[in-house]
């Protein structure tokens, strides 16, 4: 490679560095003050996704949210969506590039939620009630999602509509998660379930362990011909 194009080189990173830098926003930055909250040392990444309804989205202190990652709260700009916070995304988490976090009424991830690239969020789905209407044109219906803390989501995994995640629980890798999932679980496949999970005194588990470890109900004593009693 000639020096010229070392030379060339070198200027465009760097040129690339500093525009990445200067069009994050974080707070203070042109732009954040869109948002319903943005806190200290939070950061959504440049280049961005669609972001709009920043209204009603809340981007908690120490939270990174990667490059290309898409936030959106309601149908499109410029619709009021009244009084309540739509998107809520708690303290120290970190959103993996690529990732989709759609809102409509309300999704709420709690504090060091870690996710990987391409996750997508959403507590809205298409329905298909009616046989004769294309589903597209169907009316969406809503229901709330809350991802608890501490926990982590898989690359590529899908959260639907309606699910609850417990504090400190592991999504795997392209999982198709619906419905509510307890405190210190591993949920894994299509569709989602418990496949390991947390409890005192058995520690890390399968959901069978516990029926299996029980101890069996005391037989009944046998009678003189050999049968049992009631």
């Amino acid at each position: 490679m000639s020096i010229v194009k070392r030379a060339v080189g070198r200027l465009v990173h760097r040129g690339w560095a500093y525009v990445r830098e200067a069009a994050a926003l974080s707070p203070g930055s042109t732009g954040a003050y869109r948002f319903r909250g943005l806190g200290e040392g939070a950061c959504v990444s440049f280049p961005q996704g669609a972001i709009f309804g920043e209204a009603w989205i809340e981007i908690g202190a120490h939270t990174l949210v990667g490059e290309r990652v898409s936030i959106s709260a309601g149908m499109g700009p410029g619709v009021d969506l009244g009084p309540d916070t739509i998107v809520r995304i708690g303290s120290g988490c970190s959103i993996g590039r690529g990732s989709h976090i759609v809102g409509h009424q309300s999704i709420d991830i709690g504090d060091d939620v870690f996710t990987g690239p391409y996750v997508y969020i959403t507590d809205q789905n298409h329905v298909y009630d009616d046989p004769e209407t294309p589903i597209g044109r169907q009316w969406p219906r809503n229901k709330p999602v809350a991802i608890g803390s501490g926990s982590w989501i898989g690359t590529g995994a899908i959260i639907l509509p309606g699910t609850r995640i417990g504090r400190q629980s592991v999504v795997a890798g392209g999982a198709v998660v619906r419905g509510e999932f307890p405190d210190h679980s591993v949920i894994a496949g299509v569709p989602a379930r418990v496949v390991r999970r947390h409890s005192p005194g058995l520690g890390w588990h399968s959901p069978s362990a516990i029926r299996i470890t029980a101890p069996l109900p005391a037989a009944a004593p046998l009678t003189e011909h050999g049968s049992r009693t009631a």
